[in-house]
């Protein structure tokens, strides 16, 4: 397994506010000069440069981001009604590093499984990667 420089992994794109059925996983990956969201079927549903998005983490845990102009609201779990992951989709995150600066507290992990502190860790990491974020 090879590592790449950046990170990745399995966050919920909420594609309604009200159907959980529509919070479908996303691949979300941080490479230097790329964010990037591919769906279930490895379609790219946003890319482009972190320096130049802009956003916010609500205090429910929602990374709501602006990507070449479009809104997208992110979460760390979806939905009892949410599809799983597909094996292609762990795959596209098992070549990189595994972060090492995820953790939550005792709440979060029991009531969410740690959703909150992933979105927290995704809201640093673009911060650190020139996103322009509150």
């Amino acid at each position: 397994m090879s590592e790449h420089a950046g990170y990745a992994g399995i966050v919920y794109w909420r594609r309604s506010l009200w159907n959980g059925a529509r919070c479908v996983p996303v691949v979300l990956s941080l490479v230097p000069d790329e964010l990037r969201a591919q769906d279930r079927d490895g379609q790219v549903v946003f890319r482009g440069d972190p320096r130049k998005a802009d956003g916010r983490l609500t205090r429910l845990g929602t990374l709501v981001i602006n990507v070449e102009g479009k809104r997208y609201a992110l979460v760390g779990r979806g939905s009892d009604l949410s599809p799983a992951p597909t094996s292609g989709q762990h795959a596209a995150v098992s070549g990189f590093r595994p972060p090492s600066d995820v953790s939550g507290g005792a709440f979060d992990q029991i009531m969410n499984g740690g959703a909150m502190a992933r979105m927290r860790a995704w809201h640093t990491w673009l911060g650190g990667a020139g996103a322009r974020l509150r």
